[in-house]
């Protein structure tokens, strides 16, 4: 008789992942937190830890999103999303938030995305349909003038496949630009020679996350 194993495995949430992210920034960082998914981190930063937080419609100082009914829509980052402002944050134009991004004074950036290489290459402005209204706004300008780029991100489709590929097929944002994946089920760094682990959720199989993703994983 033959026995079968199944392994069983909880993904993270949207706050959890939020907060693994946040878990990595180290104090006295300079980060910005792209529209989507990542703009969760700001609620997840360590008590005592300073992390300065930059909104590319500018803003230097933003704080985690207000309670409810205390949202200030005159206040927003880059999403439209209403924001709050820590003691001696400051407001500036749009043009100087670029020179940030563009002048390597960003330590950190935080991305979602459609795809990502192996090798760190990010795909995440647009999926190449034709009535899609494109929309690279500043992740060309984080991708590449951050110090370091994260992305955060569901590391499947809805119908399963994988995000994180051999080649991105969707338009670039970025060549080699990707240090690390930060997923619902793993957290992979991009490297030149591939994909390392950094930690994977429990229950997980590392040969199981290989067949998931379709490429090696080095341990």
């Amino acid at each position: 008789m033959t026995m079968t194993t199944t392994t069983t495995y909880q993904r993270r949430t949207k706050d959890q992942l939020a907060a693994r992210v946040a878990q990595d920034i180290f104090d006295g960082a300079v980060v910005n937190l792209g529209i989507g998914q990542p703009t969760l981190v700001a609620n997840h930063l360590p008590a005592g830890r300073e992390v300065i937080l930059q909104s590319e419609n500018g803003i230097l100082g933003m704080g985690p999103a207000p309670a409810a009914g205390e949202e200030d829509y005159d206040l927003i980052n880059a999403g439209k999303q209403p924001v709050t402002l820590l003691p001696g944050g400051s407001f500036f134009h749009h043009a100087d938030s670029f020179a940030m991004m563009r002048g390597g004074h960003l330590d950190i950036c935080v991305l979602g995305a459609f795809q990502v290489s192996a090798t760190g290459d990010l795909a995440n402005w647009h999926t190449g349909e034709k009535d899609a209204i494109p929309a690279v706004g500043g992740a060309m300008d984080l991708a590449i003038g951050a110090k370091q780029t994260w992305v955060m991100m569901d590391l499947l489709t809805k119908q399963g496949a994988s995000k994180l590929v051999k080649q991105c097929t969707y338009p670039l944002t970025g060549i080699g630009c990707v240090k690390r994946v930060y997923s619902d089920l793993a957290t992979l760094e991009c490297s030149p020679d591939g994909l390392k682990l950094i930690d994977k959720v429990d229950g997980l199989d590392h040969a199981e996350l290989e067949k998931l993703v379709g490429l090696p994983i080095a341990a």
